[in-house]
């Protein structure tokens, strides 16, 4: 009899422990970084699903597995697919997915592809506290997965305990963290509130089930391969526990004085040595930055050099494959079999190769037709136009090189890892002084260096422009400025700058247009915006641009790119904006399909379903004037 578990690490001690706790058991597991957490919980999956007695056997529908990151969600579901012999129909998704789903199930009608992350979250939880999940054909859950639960905050969190509390007389749970990796903090502004949020939910779970509340723990770590990749490690116990400034400072010191040793050091991005590492990479590596900022800097270096790479987008940020509007327009059918779907698939180019089996699936599962075994367009046009396609069917990840923030890269790893050096603690305390939150300093710290299997490196930050927010506002749009209040050199992109509005080329060329993208337009493209004319479309926004590649037009600003143009250049009430004629230093993020109205998408040429592909924007884009094609700031 084969073993399917022949090419996975057999169970330690603590993990067998945790895979072997009955399905009604209360589990909370503290996992320290790389302790083969993910690995527990594909067996502790399979368990479940396939009990020696058959009635303690669950059905994948009866497990909710649940995960705070697409990358982290992704990294499960093919664990589970790799190695679960029992468990490879139990689905693994993010939280925001999950309350989508719920909110779908009890509001089929409502708009909520239109409501904002933190609002679903909230309705959902409303929801399940009324019954939304004894609805219909729902099956409540038997048994609850949770990973990555320190960053459970706030609206997330009041999810879960909802969840637990509606069900807390036949549903067991298996719930993993590690309070040393809490990097999510941030969200919450005020930080004494962010103080009482880090570790709440540890809290409850403890005070909700005192008696039957089954703690174990995961302490071998399998991740790091050499001393040098687990430098960090033997500092996790203590980032558990830390709360104090102090502390917090001295483990802060500790941590950067490990990551600073000689032999970790680096050239920075004007380094040929460097640069020639980074173009041969045969294995995986991660640039981890503290910020945004960072980010984006350290992107636009490497594509000035050459270096293929991919800049992680947001956690909540998901743009549908542009294959799905291609798959959508070349068919009149109102349904498709796996054969045609195949057939489909196949004539898209694709720069991989794509697993039409799992696809499939996936897509089967979200817009399953009235027929045995077809799949139906005009459910699948309403998931992607309402913000539900499947996360499942995102574009897989490629890039050797990943440039992220830290908090982006959690609970992923990579062959090597490379920290933009941090500052010492005397120039963090200088400048963020009241805003320094040291324990959250400390703790992202500890996860940027215990990311890497083989190698960790530290390398020079590069130097950052001044970038300012329009109206001094947390959330608003981030452009370059200087010392002087009303400097204006550049914007940063992001997405949605380009209009979904209506197909790109418009009536008279969208048909080509679509052509041209599929054929032509690639990741980390230049692109730039080139002003049509003089005339500002509204009192409150900025004149048209349209998006050009190489010289063609394949797409225009949106109205919320014009609006918030329009707030960075108003530098005063009594000063009338400027607008650059060009901006330059943009690159292609991704092609993604979007809807819109459907007579558009007629008029265009475009079939009757009102999608087409639309390119999305990212860096750092600076003024150009178009009589010295020089960039403002130079």
């Amino acid at each position: 009899m084969t073993d399917v578990y022949q090419d996975s690490p057999p169970l330690t001690d603590e993990q067998l422990a945790v895979v072997d706790q009955p399905w009604n058991a209360r589990v909370l597991v503290t996992a320290g970084a790389g302790a083969g957490k993910t690995h527990t919980l594909v067996r502790r999956l399979d368990a479940l699903c396939g009990h020696e007695n058959p009635e303690q056997a669950l059905e994948a529908a009866e497990i909710l597995v649940l995960t705070f990151s697409r990358a982290a969600a992704r990294e499960l579901r093919e664990r589970i697919s790799w190695h679960g012999e029992r468990a490879h129909r139990v689905r693994a998704r993010t939280f925001d997915a999950w309350a989508y789903e719920v909110l779908l199930q009890v509001h089929p009608d409502a708009e909520w592809g239109t409501v904002g992350f933190d609002e679903r979250i909230a309705a959902a939880s409303r929801a399940i506290a009324k019954g939304a999940l004894e609805i219909g054909d729902a099956v409540p859950p038997a048994h609850v997965v949770i990973d990555e639960v320190q960053d459970l905050l706030g609206e997330r969190r009041e999810l879960v305990e909802t969840l637990l509390d509606r069900y807390q007389d036949s549903c067991g749970f298996t719930i993993v963290g590690d309070a040393a990796q809490t990097v999510y903090g941030f969200q919450i502004e005020n930080l004494r509130e962010r103080a009482d949020e880090t570790g709440r939910f540890f809290d409850w779970l403890r005070c909700s089930y005192p008696d039957d509340l089954v703690e174990l723990h995961l302490s071998q770590n399998f991740r790091a391969t050499t001393a040098e990749a687990g430098v960090a490690l033997a500092l996790g116990p203590r980032l558990q526990q830390l709360g104090d400034q102090d502390e917090a400072g001295r483990l802060y010191d500790e941590l950067r004085d490990l990551l600073l040793a000689p032999a970790n050091g680096m050239g920075g991005l004007d380094d040929e040595f460097t640069l020639d590492g980074l173009r041969n990479l045969s294995d995986t590596c991660a640039v981890l930055t503290r910020d945004n900022q960072q980010a984006l800097v350290v992107s636009h270096l490497l594509h000035a050099h050459g270096i293929d790479h991919r800049l992680r987008r947001p956690l909540e940020d998901r743009p549908v494959p542009y294959w799905v509007a291609e798959l959508l327009r070349r068919t009149e059918a109102n349904a498709l079999t796996e054969e045609r779907f195949r057939t489909l698939l196949a004539d898209i180019p694709l720069p991989y190769e794509p697993d039409a089996t799992t696809l499939w699936t996936v897509l089967r599962r979200a817009a399953r037709g009235a027929g045995r075994g077809v799949l139906d367009l005009d459910r699948l046009r309403r998931a992607v136009a309402s913000g539900g396609f499947p996360d499942e069917a995102a574009d897989p990840e490629t890039s050797a090189v990943v440039v992220s923030t830290v908090h982006r890269a959690k609970g992923l790893e990579f062959d090597r890892v490379i920290v933009l050096t941090p500052v010492a603690l005397a120039e963090l305390r200088k400048r963020y002084q009241d805003e320094l939150d040291l324990p959250a300093e400390a703790r992202a710290l500890y996860v940027a260096m215990t990311r890497a299997r083989q190698d960790l490196y530290h390398m020079p930050p590069p130097e950052l422009p001044l970038f300012r927010r329009a109206g001094g506002r947390r959330h608003g749009r981030r452009y370059l400025g200087s010392w002087r209040s009303y400097d204006r050199y550049g914007i940063v992109a992001e997405p949605g700058d380009v209009s979904r509005d209506d197909p790109p080329g418009r009536q008279t060329a969208a048909v080509a247009t679509q052509a041209y993208l599929l054929d032509h337009v690639r990741p980390g493209q230049e692109v730039l915006l080139r002003r049509r004319h003089d005339l500002p479309l509204s009192e409150a926004e900025s004149p048209p641009y349209a998006l050009v590649h190489e010289g063609r037009e394949i797409g225009e600003a949106s109205q919320r790119f014009r609006e918030e143009l329009f707030q960075v250049q108003k530098v005063n009430r009594t000063w009338d904006p400027w607008w650059p004629d060009e901006i330059h230093g943009l690159r292609i993020d991704t092609l993604e399909t979007v809807t819109g109205s459907t007579a558009a998408g007629a008029n265009a040429g475009l079939g009757e379903r009102g999608v087409w592909i639309v390119p999305r924007i990212t860096g750092i884009g600076r003024y150009r004037r178009a009589d010295n094609h020089e960039e403002q700031g130079e």
